[in-house]
């Protein structure tokens, strides 16, 4: 006895009914306008917009709008067109499927993956299916299996051992003054081989080796490769005396831009001054080489630059702004009138502390203490009460509700709109985050957001269009502007939202279509034909 298929809830949806002779057709359509059958994700059916694939095949599974259900409409096309079905394929085997690698191998020269596309000589069979089959268990398969694992258990050939890929690497390294990654390809003299292979079976055990290693480690155990995921720890008395060593041997303190660190495994001064900074190998963070010079060593002058002071810099800070009318930045670019001094160079002395400076201040924290200049990193807190006030005060001066781009707050000074939607979404100054500007005002205020819009009917719409007509003599179009009886809709947007398909309308429509569905635009245009006067004959 055939299974009663199952019952859904779409089936309550009072929807046109359905036949075998016009899925068909439809799908005689599709097959002529694209040169493949439909199947469920094929999408909207263009010749009834209101219709998709997905629903079709759901009603001939599961019956509903006038069909009896039992059937798919993959097994639909297969009876009455003949469509290959991927569900009726033949059976796997491993032998066939090693038949095939093999033919594969000796045509191209290397061993297939799920990613060579279809398989030779065989229709509607592809390595990408056989990869799930064997992974899945499908097609008579065991599962819990893939290519390069049973290519590995029954082809000795493909097997790898330490020593050759040492050998790969050694010519790689020769070659190119570098050793290999993952990245690099295709292995010159190793034909189907790339180091993208062998890092994966160095790392999962594939092809003969034992598996836990990754390319980088296995280099850096047997070639001495140096491992970024694995550099060494260092210490301030490690880094010190490497500093001692480089003074005696070139007479000047090192910088972040001395280059290599003689007498180590590929070391350079700007990675120690990186890993002082963000406190990385073992190091804590907000420190710098300059910094640990000044502190430990007592150098403060970098590059026989002069010493700067604060009078000094507030000097040349009063004159740019005198200038442009802006405080300077570390963005500002270069100081008018000394050259080869740069704001930011001046930033980086003071949080540094370096030329006669003392270290652990910076740029924005001198203007705010000194000028009175609001700096981003100590902005004042914020309420949701206050923001709601100067939302409030913003919409009653200019009649919108204020957004990311409405600049600055009036009623604040130095305060600008997209600074406080930037608070109340990632959170600080006093705010927890996880919202935004809009939408707290659509929460707290009814503010209209492109996100919230109200939803449409077409009952509401043809209620408007009737309105706009006997306002304006004339049925609404696209280009019609504001809807009067609905303050900041458009009828461009509702337009939109019937072709589309969003604020609760299906789509696939369009504000003529629906008109037309209703009668309107068909007596409009009876109307005119009647009271438009015949042309005078010449």
């Amino acid at each position: 006895m055939a299974k009663k298929p199952k019952w859904r809830p779409d089936d309550r949806r009072l929807r046109p009914r359905l036949t075998y002779k016009q899925v068909l057709c439809w799908a005689d359509a599709h097959y002529k306008r694209t040169g493949d059958w439909p199947w469920d994700k094929s999408g909207r059916i263009v010749e009834s917009p209101e219709n998709t694939w997905l629903a079709v095949s759901a009603a001939l599974t599961y019956g509903g709008r006038g069909l009896p259900g039992g059937s798919s409409l993959a097994r639909f096309l297969k009876e009455r067109r003949g469509r290959y079905n991927v569900a009726d394929q033949e059976p796997l085997t491993h032998e066939k499927i090693l038949r095939w690698a093999d033919e594969h191998r000796a045509r191209t020269g290397r061993w297939p993956n799920g990613r060579h596309g279809p398989v030779r000589g065989q229709p509607h069979e592809t390595w990408h299916a056989i990869e799930s089959a064997l992974n899945d268990g499908l097609r008579g398969l065991p599962g819990k299996g893939s290519l390069a694992r049973l290519l590995d258990e029954h082809r000795p050939q493909r097997k790898l051992n330490q020593r050759t890929i040492l050998a790969w690497a050694d010519g790689h390294f020769a070659r190119n003054g570098t050793w290999p990654t993952e990245v690099d390809g295709a292995i010159p003299g190793a034909p189907g081989e790339n180091w993208n292979a062998v890092g994966q079976a160095l790392a999962k055990g594939r092809r003969g080796l034992p598996g836990g290693c990754s390319l980088a480690e296995f280099l850096a155990k047997h070639r001495g490769y140096r491992n970024p995921a694995r550099l060494p720890r260092l210490t301030s008395k490690l880094i010190l005396a490497w500093v001692d060593d480089h003074r005696r041997r070139t007479g000047e303190w090192p910088t972040r831009t001395s280059g290599a660190i003689i007498g180590t495994n590929a070391e350079k001064w700007f990675n120690v001054d990186a890993a002082l900074r963000a406190g990385r190998r073992g190091l804590a963070p907000g420190s710098s080489l300059a910094r640990l010079l000044a502190k430990r060593r007592g150098f403060r002058n970098q590059r026989g630059l002069p010493a700067l002071t604060d009078v000094g810099i507030l000097r040349w800070a009063d004159a740019h702004h005198r200038r442009i009318g802006r405080w300077p930045g570390v963005s500002s670019g270069s100081v008018e009138g000394h050259p080869g001094e740069t704001w930011r160079a001046i930033d980086g002395a003071m949080r540094d502390g370096i030329r006669s400076l003392p270290g652990g201040h910076s740029l924005a924290g001198l203007l705010a203490e000194r000028r009175g200049v609001p700096n981003s990193a100590r902005l004042p807190r914020l309420t949701i009460r206050q923001i709601l006030e100067w939302a409030d005060a913003h919409y009653e001066r200019t009649g919108r509700w204020p957004n990311v781009n409405s600049g600055t707050v009036v009623e604040a000074s130095g305060e600008f709109w997209g600074r406080v939607s930037q608070a109340l979404h990632k959170g600080g100054r006093g705010l927890r985050g996880g919202t935004t500007l809009a939408r707290l005002l659509v929460k707290r205020r009814g503010a209209r957001s492109p996100k919230n819009q109200p939803r449409l009917t077409a009952t509401k719409i043809l209620r408007w269009a009737d309105a706009h007509y006997r306002r304006t003599g004339e049925w609404p179009t696209n280009r019609s502007g504001p809807i009067g009886q609905a303050p900041g809709e458009k009828w461009i947007n509702v337009d939109a939202a019937l072709r589309i398909g969003n604020r609760g309308l299906p789509g696939g429509s369009s504000l003529s279509a629906v008109l037309d569905q209703a009668g309107r635009i068909r007596r409009y245009a009876r109307r005119v034909r009647v009271t438009r006067k015949p042309s005078a004959k010449k």
